[in-house]
């Protein structure tokens, strides 16, 4: 999974815009419990991956995300004793002693599941929607050696990477048992100090470390960078204004309280047209 530049708003929108919104989406997410509303981040999340062109990126996040949303919610209900409608009593087990399922907790473990996998999707469609280039430029503007430090620090990891399968060929070239991965992590770990030198001082000798930091140049919002950011402080305050005052109330313990008012659809409804709303204007996408 990794970006590449298709034509979509979100991709024209610019890093600080793209950033910006999948940031909203994901506070959201933290932000809110209610079922509903958790369901409501998780498909604008979707339905924003289908328009800005990465749905099979995020489909096959999701399908990776579901299987540990369903371990989360298996681990709440054997773990947390709370609750008071018990579904299943399993008696006494190893380790965890006299263990009693309640609906309660296997509830709330299904919507901290829900709520793992809205994240895994939010960083799903920040991975493959927003340009890392201009994102560290982002960083140059704020501190000149960080975009060239993180640069290094992402590249040296393939290089590592690519060690370790030549190693591993190697390996397999000599009689005797395979060597472990640990071995093979270790080998390929033990030059990374000197390659390390190496790189400063040839960055050294070209004049990084007396550059000066650059000026700041301000690059102008694009229409679209607008609309996102618009869209991610609309989010962002609706989130906020929800959890206070309680618009979409949930509470599972030790009773479930999830009352469906009328407030809740609407606010619902809204999240999900505010978040797709910037997608609406396809102008000027291609590049």
């Amino acid at each position: 999974m990794s970006y590449r530049r298709r034509e979509s708003p979100l991709h024209a929108a610019g890093a600080l815009a793209g950033c910006a919104y999948c940031l909203a989406l994901a506070a959201a997410a933290l932000v809110l419990s209610s079922p509903l509303m958790l369901g409501a981040v998780a498909l604008a999340v979707l339905a924003a991956a289908a328009a800005a062109g990465v749905w099979p990126e995020l489909r096959r996040a999701a399908l990776w995300a579901v299987p540990f949303a369903l371990l989360i919610m298996l681990i709440n209900a054997l773990v947390v004793r709370d609750g008071l409608t018990v579904i299943v009593r399993l008696g006494q087990l190893p380790l965890l002693g006299y263990t009693d399922i309640t609906l309660e907790a296997t509830v709330y473990g299904a919507v901290l599941g829900l709520r793992a996998v809205t994240l895994i999707l939010c960083g799903a469609l920040y991975t493959t929607a927003v340009d890392p280039d201009q994102v560290l430029r982002l960083f140059r503007r704020v501190s000149f050696r960080s975009a060239l430090t993180a640069t290094i620090a992402t590249r040296m990891v393939p290089v590592l990477i690519r060690d370790s399968r030549r190693f591993a060929e190697a390996q397999r070239c000599r009689p005797g048992a395979p060597p472990s991965r640990l071995a093979l992590m270790r080998a390929a770990s033990a030059g990374v100090l000197d390659r390390a030198l190496d790189i400063a001082a040839a960055l050294e000798v070209r004049g990084y470390g007396a550059a000066r930091r650059p000026p700041r140049a301000r690059e102008p919002l694009s229409r679209h960078g607008l609309a996102f950011l618009g869209s991610a402080a609309t989010i962002l305050v609706l989130g906020i204004v929800t959890r206070v005052a309680e618009l979409a109330p949930f509470r599972a313990y030790p009773a479930l309280h999830a009352p469906l008012g009328a407030a809740t659809p609407i606010v619902a409804g809204a999240l999900v047209a505010c978040a797709l709303l910037p997608f609406v204007d396809r102008r000027g996408v291609q590049g």
